[in-house]
């Protein structure tokens, strides 16, 4: 008998243990369905309650390169005191204005990488940048690091004119005219240079729009599901212009370029891409 009580007692024990366990199972899972519930449901509202995603689209800080006054492409070079300086105040500037960033994407140039992590922490943010080489500024291929006279120069011999007449040539064109011209000039001179010397040739300007306008499209689209309203994107000035240009033809995109540290504001809503501003050297100025 008291081996048979024995026996009972150690599986009524077994039973109260299993029962406990898959009490306490049940329990941890449905926390878990839960807390995953709570997340999704987070998640789906926040993007549900943006009806717009707003691009602070920024040209990185002056480069080495930019003050020797030679292509810069896909080739890359820091940025000097100058260009840590305003993108420093960039930074000031934009924390001063309450401008908070819901997520940061750059080239994969170390120059807008740099110019990045400058801007967020000058404005007390810590954020992951998403590296797109898309972003990228044009390739020049064999003309890249070249002076910049000598790289126009050749186009403007390819063209049948004189840089002189080409430079003036530019102040009355559109940005986008020009720079099409300049792009497919270039594709067209490096195509059988590149392929000689095994480099990455010089892209045309539909290459270049159709990575610009990818790019972008890709960002917006994140950025829309995830909820992020307000979207800092570091570039380049040739690219910025063309992305701005090619989106809203009436952009005014000045002849000679954007400047270093300057913000475009472009404005995604209602499946419109709206051009507000360019070349915005404001936040820079408030900053220093």
């Amino acid at each position: 008998m008291k081996k048979f009580i024995g026996y009972m007692s150690a599986f009524l024990l077994g039973t109260m243990l299993l029962t406990g366990c898959q009490t306490a199972s049940v329990k941890q899972l449905e926390t878990a369905v839960t807390k995953a519930e709570a997340e999704k449901a987070s998640v789906e509202e926040s993007a549900a309650a943006i009806q717009a995603v707003t691009l602070y689209i920024t040209r990185h800080g002056k480069t080495m390169l930019n003050t020797s006054d030679r292509s810069q492409g896909w080739i890359d070079a820091p940025l000097t005191p100058a260009g840590i300086e305003v993108a420093s105040a960039l930074g000031r500037g934009l924390k001063s204005e309450g401008v908070e960033f819901d997520a940061v994407y750059t080239s994969d140039s170390g120059r807008a990488i740099e110019t990045a992590e400058i801007v967020l922490n000058e404005n007390g943010q810590n954020l992951e940048i998403h590296k797109d080489k898309r972003l990228r500024e044009f390739n020049f291929g064999t003309y890249e690091g070249m002076p910049n006279d000598e790289m126009w120069g050749a186009i403007a011999a390819a063209q049948g004119m004189t840089l002189e007449d080409m430079m003036a040539s530019m102040q009355t064109g559109s940005f986008l005219d020009t720079v099409a011209s300049f792009a497919d000039t270039l594709a067209q001179l490096d195509k059988e240079k590149a392929a000689e010397e095994g480099n990455w040739p010089a892209e045309d300007i539909a290459a270049i729009q159709t990575r610009l306008q990818e790019a972008f499209g890709d960002i917006v689209k994140e950025s829309m599901d995830k909820g992020h309203a307000d979207v800092l994107v570091v570039s380049h000035g040739l690219s910025i212009g063309t992305y701005l240009s090619t989106i809203d033809a009436n952009a005014k995109v000045p002849a000679a370029g954007l400047k270093n540290a300057s913000v475009s504001k472009v404005v995604f809503k209602d499946g419109i891409y709206t051009v507000e501003t360019v070349n915005d050297m404001s936040y820079a100025e408030k900053g220093k």
